[in-house]
């Protein structure tokens, strides 16, 4: 065991979309340097799944275990991680994260002791762990929390949970709510809060949460964004103006084509044949579907879409994953969730790809032949999408999804929203016609796929390292790196 100096902990949320960022920033930060070692802390059942994301030549990275009790909070046994768990017990799953602030504790004790009485250099948290400040502090720890997600989609998010504003609303007057402490923003429209959040009233599960948590974040030394400063400027802001703590754009913080996560078990497609089907196809002709690991839509709405993907005649692969009320495990019920003859008619006009479950997004997203990409708009995906310049067809259904919508289409200019919500009722003929706008050449979808082009070169010049010149991403992480090695000279 090391003395500490260069020791990280890094405390991911056990959720896929939580747990692949956090991969990619160790990556990254052992390419600054390899001297440091990292060190994972997650639930005994999240042990092999970290290491299965881990690339043969980890050897300065470990994964530690502290003990987890999900049914004690109503949670199925056997189940540690988001994957797999219905959207409903999300609210448990929440409330029993809060439950492993003792182990944490102790585990940091521990390493300590391991060290000969050195902490580590610094604790990299979730943002859904940010009780690991405090716990930080009292080791006399940097402690910074990495959100994977944006900063305008967190602070709307952050600001809502912080506020419940909905709860004033006068229903009889107005569709809009006010955020009272977001001026950029000023208001949302209550279509676009989360389920979850318009039955909040601050006695619940999710809210007790988030009222628990969130204030934690002022506590912690810095805070980290997935995101690029000049692309999310706004929300950025808003941070460091709350929080009154140093702010880091370090991204996109995106794994590589070929890490062992792009590789999973359950993909309904290898590499090789999308890539072949991919060829056979004009450039710039495909749409790419995908509602992302955790989310999923209604049956009435994944047959609407469907039905969609036909009338616009375009070229598509869509990834398919049980919709609303099957077990996120079932097995692939083509005559149950799409229309009759849907996938032969598919197959014999060569139009389309329907994957089950899993797709190799980033290679999809980076091939010319991908025009659109119709996307729940989780910021993992957001950035993959940008990062090779392709616009988006936003339909959010559960967090700050609705915002980082918000963003990409009213200040970004690169997205179009065709739909909100899980359970939404939105026509095939609607959403078609989303679908030619963006694909069809028209101003839109060339004003579109121009605005994508220019954040794909933003992204380029804020990842930059050579020559001398350094982009804001690569500064801000140098930044961040800079303010945990003085704290600990300063010890």
């Amino acid at each position: 065991m090391s003395d500490g100096g260069k020791n990280i902990v890094m405390f991911p949320m056990m959720a896929q979309g939580h747990i692949i960022p956090f991969i990619a920033l160790a990556h990254r930060i052992q390419q600054i340097s390899d001297s440091y070692v990292i060190t994972f802390v997650t639930t005994p059942l999240n042990v092999n799944k970290i290491k299965s994301y881990l690339p043969p030549n980890s050897s300065n990275i470990r994964v530690a275990k502290i003990p987890f009790s999900g049914p004690d909070y109503g949670l199925p046994p056997h189940i540690e991680n988001t994957d797999g768990l219905p959207h409903y017990l999300i609210p448990n799953f929440l409330n029993a994260l809060l439950s492993l602030k003792p182990s944490f504790r102790q585990f940091i004790s521990d390493l300590i002791s391991e060290q000969n009485g050195h902490p580590p250099l610094c604790i990299i948290a979730d943002n859904f762990l940010a009780w690991c400040a405090d716990i930080a502090y009292n080791y006399g720890v940097f402690c910074a929390l990495f959100c994977g997600g944006g900063g305008f989609g967190f602070a709307c998010f952050y600001s809502l949970w912080i506020n419940l504003p909905h709860r004033l609303r006068n229903t009889a007057e107005s569709d809009e709510i006010m955020f009272p402490d977001f001026p950029e923003v000023s208001s949302i429209h209550v279509t676009q809060i989360s389920e979850g959040m318009r039955v909040a009233d601050g006695n619940d599960l999710v809210s007790k949460f988030h009222l628990q948590v969130l204030p934690e974040w002022s506590k912690a030394d810095g805070i980290l964004f997935n995101t690029v400063e000049d692309l999310d400027k706004t929300g950025l802001t808003y941070f460091r103006r709350k929080t009154g703590r140093s702010v880091w754009a370090v991204g996109p913080v995106i794994l590589s084509n070929d890490n062992p996560a792009h590789a999973r078990k359950e993909a309904g497609i290898t590499s090789d044949i999308c890539i072949k089907w991919l060829n056979a196809k004009p450039t710039k002709s495909v749409l790419y579907v995908s509602f992302g690991s955790q989310n999923t839509i209604s049956t009435s709405q994944m047959t609407e879409l469907a039905l969609a993907l036909e009338t616009s005649c375009k070229n598509f692969i869509w990834v398919v994953r049980p919709p609303l009320g099957f077990d996120i495990n079932s097995e692939f019920r083509a005559n149950e969730w799409l229309p009759d003859g849907f996938e032969e008619r598919i197959k014999e006009s060569k139009r389309g790809l329907v994957v089950r479950k899993w797709a190799p997004q980033v290679d999809i997203l980076s091939h010319e032949a991908v025009c659109a990409f119709l996307s729940h708009c989780g910021w993992n995906s957001v950035m993959e999408a940008l990062g090779q310049g392709v616009p988006i067809l936003g339909w959010p259904v559960a967090a700050e999804q609705f915002y980082n919508a918000k963003l990409l289409e009213e200040e970004v200019g690169v997205c179009v929203e065709v739909a909100r919500g899980r359970s939404v009722v939105v026509g095939h003929g609607d959403l078609a016609a989303k679908i030619e706008l963006v694909m069809n050449g028209t101003d839109k979808g060339i004003e579109m796929a121009r605005k994508a082009c220019q954040v794909k070169e933003m992204i380029k010049n804020a990842t930059k390292d050579e020559d001398g010149f350094k982009g804001s991403s690569v500064k801000a992480m140098d930044e961040f790196l800079n303010a945990a090695n003085l704290q600990r000279m300063q010890k």
